[in-house]
């Protein structure tokens, strides 16, 4: 699955499991919240209520142990996201929501293909929003769960803070095995920290409201650095050995395309006559690129990422889950082009 904004794609561990004893409202750091969240100005039998309602479930610390970013290969990883039908379901929802991602745009500067794609591979636009409660993943993972205990917890406070501020039954609600909610999927504290109204109801709705999603969406983007006009990713052409160093850098840009250039690496140039990818780019030597190594389904593919391509994996901490929205972001961008 695709795990939901700030939320990190986790190695392996060691097997985790549920206790036979259930109640979280008689763990210590669960008391702690609740003193936390009555400081705070919340009803101390609600906040028990919910909490007390929470229950381990076996299966999310079984995902968490095996995200699929992590047991895939390129190869296989883009068939689960790069199907006609879920681009003829991107289509609809584009034509449904036309006016509010021209906005979205306009707005934040993030073209439609992208809030698209992202909504798209999280949910196909809105079909797939999870079906775990959010109080029992967030309790599952913050109490049950120590490599990540820390963060889950925080998120769990979070849902708290969402039911006291925007009107989000934290009982209820339901999500990923992560504890992301709505279209976008956004895990409690990015709801706090991103989730605009975009139709200006006066509710910041994720989960109902795909106007709200779209908006909240293209900030999330906004915020974090995306540069309108620059290309996300083109297929590189590899001259010797140089580049193993580059590969072994990560997908985070830290050296130029004229240093790649020195080592053997260049981008495939849109004015290339031989040109055989739509993927490719022109750019100023002096841009900051990353060389990623990816296993495809007809070997290795190589490719140079800028920073767009990094921030969207602010998103999901993935270079898979990046290149599943490049390439998707493309067809649906082909598709509505197509549809006019």
């Amino acid at each position: 699955m695709a795990a939901a904004l700030t939320f990190t794609a986790l190695p392996a561990q060691a097997e985790h499991t549920c206790p036979e004893n259930n109640d979280y409202l008689q763990r210590e750091q669960a008391k702690t919240l609740i003193a936390e969240l009555v400081s705070q100005g919340q009803d101390e039998d609600r906040v028990r209520d919910v909490l007390g309602s929470a229950q381990c479930q076996p299966k999310i610390l079984e995902s968490i142990a095996r995200p699929a970013e992590h047991t895939h290969t390129w190869a296989t990883y883009q068939k689960i996201f790069l199907q006609e039908s879920r681009v003829q379901k991107g289509v609809e929802f584009a034509h449904t929501h036309a006016d509010t991602l021209t906005r979205a745009e306009q707005t934040y500067g993030i073209p439609r293909e992208i809030i698209l794609a992202i909504i798209g591979v999280e949910t196909r636009y809105g079909d797939y929003m999870g079906t775990y409660r959010a109080v029992d993943a967030l309790t599952t993972l913050g109490y049950d769960y120590p490599p990540r205990g820390s963060f889950f917890r925080k998120q769990l406070k979070a849902l708290f803070e969402l039911e006291h501020n925007a009107h989000i039954d934290a009982k209820t609600i339901t999500g990923s095995y992560a504890g992301a909610m709505g279209y976008g999927q956004f895990i409690p504290t990015s709801y706090q920290a991103y989730a605009v109204d975009f139709d200006n109801d006066g509710v910041t709705d994720l989960v109902n409201n795909p106007v709200d999603a779209i908006g909240s969406v293209a900030n999330y983007f906004s915020e974090h650095n995306w540069k309108p006009g620059l290309p996300v990713a083109a297929r590189a052409h590899l001259d010797g050995a140089g580049y193993v160093p580059l590969a072994k850098k990560g997908y985070k840009p830290s050296f130029t395309l004229a240093q790649a250039n020195n080592a053997g690496v260049s981008a495939l140039s849109c004015n290339d006559d031989r040109l055989v990818s739509e993927y490719c780019f022109d750019l100023p030597a002096s841009t900051r690129v990353a060389l990623l190594d990816l296993e495809g389904t007809d070997g290795a593919e190589f490719w140079l990422a800028t920073d767009n391509f990094y921030v969207i994996t602010r998103y999901n901490h993935s270079r898979l889950y990046a290149m599943a929205v490049l390439q998707l972001s493309r067809q649906l961008a082909a598709a509505l082009e197509d549809s006019q």
